[in-house]
């Protein structure tokens, strides 16, 4: 499945800086790739309204029982807080019996640099691999 594409959620002044997450997440077997899929979809939904959210795009890879997330916010904190809201914080305690894996990278980038790309989110995600 290609990638979702970036959502612009709200601006963000082109010469202030964004918080960037860029998750991975491969899930055990092939019978939790649609629930994973599904319980994707409802977090996308959540972070477009979430507050702080600049933009969010996702990717799916179900041959390789992998999801990616890619996301732009204020701040750490505004992303902090959606990460404890409603259905985030569900999901993450329902899917984490299905989870094999998951790598998170944080960096900052230039509000003007948006929409994000996954070149960039894939090369830190590889790094993360290799530590």
């Amino acid at each position: 499945m290609p990638a979702l594409p970036w959502i612009p959620v709200s601006d963000a002044p082109p010469t202030s800086e964004v918080v960037v997450m860029a998750s991975r997440f491969r899930v055990r077997g092939f019978r939790h790739v649609l629930p994973f899929f599904v319980d994707s979809m409802r977090v996308l939904a959540q972070m477009r309204k979430a507050e702080g959210a600049v933009g969010v795009s996702l990717v799916a890879h179900p041959l390789r029982r992998e999801f990616a997330t890619l996301s732009a916010w204020r701040d750490r904190a505004a992303l902090d807080a959606a990460v404890r809201g409603e259905p985030h914080r569900s999901v993450m305690r329902r899917q984490r019996a299905a989870m094999a894996e998951s790598a998170f990278r944080f960096w900052t980038a230039p509000a003007g640099s948006l929409p994000l790309g996954w070149e960039e989110a894939d090369r830190r995600l590889a790094a993360a691999d290799r530590t």
